[in-house]
């Protein structure tokens, strides 16, 4: 933002708001609908998706302010964004319904990455007080939140705390840091995260150390997101069984979003209370308080003093009331990412992270509201399956891959994954897009959709899928679907390397790669060498770790290196390989059981994005 003109920002700013019907701070695709249909113009909701998707960096399904600069900055140059200026102004003196303006208890403007800077600052000061490490970072105030984070230990920090042993401590350049070594915690920082899914397509290093605050704030809410969300799920508390509604069954459960659940169990509560309240989003519907008073009051131990309802309601002037909610939560220690203006404005992704975070502390599900007749059979995601779905979603697939089976099951994120692997792949003529109504075939539409996947994949893509159709797809036959999804990573990576080498993919052998490998290792004088991917010495990750050292000579820290002859040094060797991998800039989605267990499929991946490292320059 700073790159920009002042005056520019104010136009800028003028037609975001234009759009935002409802001024909290994000644009929806139903306010873009809204004014498109008081235009007389009839837009498709999936295109209204896809021009949103296109700058939405957070993946929240919202355009927020920074991110509509990032569109401005995209297609200025290419006078486009003149269609979208232009749009507001035919929009001028045309009522739009349901666009209502909440004015702050201040009269001033209260931006939606301001309240993002208020409430990631609260919540990393809240996690990494305890941390050694953080002392000399904390607190951290909302000032100066982006030159806190520029060093990269605290987002290595916050990547751990949401998907715990995912960076080795050890692989943190820490005490007094050079330009250099700053460098390295950050492409540490953006390749782990893109590991535990988050999309990192436009983010690098250099943006972090520079501060861009709109792809900094992005990344942040990813990462603090997989952490909220982790244990919302029936793997991890099986009570979720209680919100099943009438008619359903386990599986319908596990199709649903964490943000659905979320809904779910508001209402649920709601429902239990006696009251007739129900929300259907986190914006419009929470505005009053109404829903989070009877939620809070709901949800509390008797011990908390938390008020009821019926007092918060009696308050007249709803900045107050929301005051009053936060005081509630503050007795039961929740207190975190929302203000008053949030709660009263709508920010709905603040506060969808304050329910999450209310969910995780006090779930309060009652197992005996359990249909007698629920059979569950408790599903474990195995490393592949997760391997996979980070992979999916770190390439900015939309909608996010919660559950890989049924998320792939419409076909039109395989669709996404071709274009990624190879544009131009996909004629989207032949795709059926949603939404899929049961009235209309959708499911027969959606067969068509895995159809037509399975068809790229041996046609344009010479993939071996014998025996594998579409219905495979769309029923979710584990490996099948497996079958096809690692051979999309293997092509993937494969092509990373292929741009490099001018080589065509397909064309990139497994023995290719081990040849690479060991001349590398031979060249730099290392002792270690790989006879395959099935290699057991490779359980002692010490290839790898060599491998890293001589792509970037002076990497590795011998002293913490073992010869892994036990499980434990075994599993240190293998995290640190990892971690070190990721460091030096290697694009890699595997996990350190990989390679101690030696899980072929992954160590060729392992290896292949350390060749692909390796070609390029240091």
């Amino acid at each position: 933002m700073a790159s920009l003109p002042q005056d520019t920002i104010d136009d800028i700013r003028e037609t975001f708001n234009e759009f935002d019907l409802d001024h909290n701070g994000h644009i929806t695709s139903s306010e873009l609908g809204s004014i498109f249909q008081a235009l007389g113009e009839s837009v498709p909701g999936y295109k209204l998706r896809e021009m949103i998707a296109e700058v939405d960096t957070d993946k929240n399904g919202t355009v927020e302010f920074n991110e509509f600069i990032e569109m401005y900055c995209k297609v200025s140059s290419k006078g486009v964004f003149g269609q979208w200026t232009s749009l507001v102004t035919r929009r001028e003196g045309i009522k739009v319904q349901g666009g209502t303006t909440e004015a702050s208890a201040e009269g001033t403007t209260h931006t939606s990455s301001d309240a993002e800077q208020l409430a990631f600052k609260d919540w990393i000061n809240s996690q990494l007080r305890e941390d050694a490490d953080c002392r000399q970072y904390l607190p951290i105030e909302a000032a100066n939140l982006f030159e806190q984070l520029k060093d990269g230990i605290i987002f290595c920090k916050m990547i751990n705390l949401s998907a715990p042993k995912t960076i080795d401590e050890r692989a943190i350049n820490k005490g007094r840091l050079n330009a250099f070594l700053i460098q390295e915690n950050n492409l540490l920082v953006i390749n782990s995260a893109q590991a535990i899914g988050c999309s990192v397509v436009n983010v690098h290093a250099e943006d972090i150390i520079k501060g861009k605050q709109h792809l900094i704030l992005g990344l942040l809410w990813q990462i603090i997101r997989i952490g909220l969300f982790a244990n919302i799920t029936l793997q991890a508390n099986p009570n979720i069984a209680a919100l099943l509604e009438d008619g359903e069954s386990i599986e319908d459960l596990l199709k649903l979003s964490p943000e659905e659940l979320l809904l779910r169990w508001v209402n649920y509560h709601l429902r239990k209370s006696g009251s007739n309240k129900r929300i259907n989003n986190f914006s419009g519907d929470i505005k009053d308080s109404e829903a989070y008073a009877i939620l809070l009051n709901q949800i509390s131990p008797q011990e908390f003093g938390v008020d009821r309802p019926e007092r918060t309601m009696q308050i007249g002037d709803s900045t107050k009331r929301a005051d009053l909610i936060l005081k509630n939560a503050d007795k039961i220690g929740c207190r975190k990412f929302v203000t008053a203006k949030d709660i009263v404005g709508g920010n709905s992704k603040l506060n969808l992270a304050f329910v999450a975070n209310l969910f995780n502390h006090f779930p309060t599900l009652d197992p005996n509201d359990i249909e007698e007749d629920v059979e569950y059979e408790p599903y474990e995601e195995s490393r592949e399956e997760k391997t996979y779905r980070n992979w999916m979603n770190s390439l900015g697939v939309n909608p996010f891959v919660y559950h890989l089976y049924n998320d792939l099951s419409n076909g039109l994120v395989l669709f996404q994954l071709y274009e990624d692997i190879r544009k131009g792949t996909v004629n989207w003529d032949k795709v059926n897009k949603a939404p899929f109504k049961l009235a209309t075939g959708g499911n027969m539409k959606k067969i068509e959709n895995c159809n037509y996947a399975v068809q790229l994949g041996k046609i344009k893509n010479s993939y071996s899928l014998v025996g594998i159709g579409g219905e495979d797809i769309y029923n979710g036959t584990p490996t099948l679907v497996l079958a096809l999804i690692w051979q999309m990573l293997r092509d993937y990576t494969t092509r990373m390397l292929a741009s490099l080498t001018k080589q065509d993919g397909s064309k990139i052998t497994d023995g290719a790669i081990v040849d690479w490998v060991n001349n590398k290792l031979n060249s730099c004088n290392k002792r270690t060498r790989i006879a395959n991917f099935k290699d057991p010495t490779i359980s002692t990750s010490l290839a790898v770790i060599d491998l890293v050292d001589s792509i970037k000579p002076g990497s590795v820290d011998y002293s913490l290196v073992t010869e892994g002859h036990s499980d434990e040094d075994k599993e240190l060797n293998a995290q640190y390989a990892i971690s070190m991998s990721r460091k030096i800039g290697a694009k890699t989605y595997a996990l350190p059981e990989d390679l101690v267990e030696v899980k072929p499929k992954m160590v060729l991946t392992v290896f292949a994005c350390l060749m692909t490292r390796g070609l390029q320059p240091n």
